[in-house]
């Protein structure tokens, strides 16, 4: 237990540049608080206290603001960034090395029973905002942009972007994306095919015009 609390610790210091002494993130860092509360709740929760997870969870959620069910499946080394309004539902299972920012959703969709929210790779950064709603895997070493909403699979090492999720493959390169924060220069391709239609029509609009020009100058002439 301490040795994965130790690893945790760890992983915050790596990845948030505002982060001090492990004793500090300990001590202040309402993600880390959040993570020990779920661990101690899920150990009631598969020892069949239900009761008693939920309450821990609950608890957790009025302190921290991070709502994880007692049921999720929480890997090492995992890293909330703020917390504040995260959601991650019953059974959904998160990998190592994950990082997620404040306002991301682990959802469902409808009231389906059995398997009802995301499976979530390894070396996954999810930005803030994010929502990823419905029972599929997001590949290891993908990036989920922010206010992303993602309802289907994500392939490894991709980039998801857009409402709803569009994937932008990186051709024949793996990256640690978990280790990298910056979440704006991503690229929206739905924005791009706007912007390129949008410069098609001024192109068309101003050809048309010069031709209507050319036109009345040929009835004066006539």
């Amino acid at each position: 237990m301490f040795k994965r609390l130790h690893e945790t610790l760890g992983a915050y210091q790596a990845r948030d540049p505002a982060a001090g002494s492990k004793l500090s993130v300990f001590l202040l860092y309402p993600g880390v608080h959040a993570i020990i509360y779920h661990r101690f709740a899920h150990f009631l929760h598969i020892h069949h206290l239900r009761f008693l997870a939920r309450f821990v969870s609950q608890w957790s959620r009025f302190w921290t603001g991070v709502e994880i069910h007692p049921g999720a499946t929480i890997g090492k080394r995992f890293v909330i960034d703020h917390g504040m309004g995260i959601v991650i539902g019953e059974t959904a299972e998160v990998g190592d090395d994950v990082l997620i920012y404040q306002g991301v959703t682990l959802g469902g969709t409808g009231k389906d029973t059995g398997k009802r929210h995301p499976t979530i790779g390894n070396d996954v950064l999810i930005g803030s905002g994010a929502k990823i709603l419905g029972p599929f895997t997001v590949g290891d070493g993908s990036r989920i942009a922010s206010n992303a909403v993602v309802l289907s699979a994500i392939p490894p090492h991709s980039t998801a972007v857009g409402v709803p999720a569009r994937v932008v493959k990186i051709a024949g390169e793996k990256t640690d994306y978990a280790s990298e924060v910056d979440q704006i220069s991503v690229t929206d391709p739905i924005t791009q095919e706007l912007v390129a239609l949008r410069r098609r029509i001024l192109v068309l609009e101003n050809s048309n015009v010069n031709h209507t020009d050319t036109e009345e100058i040929r009835n004066e002439a006539v």
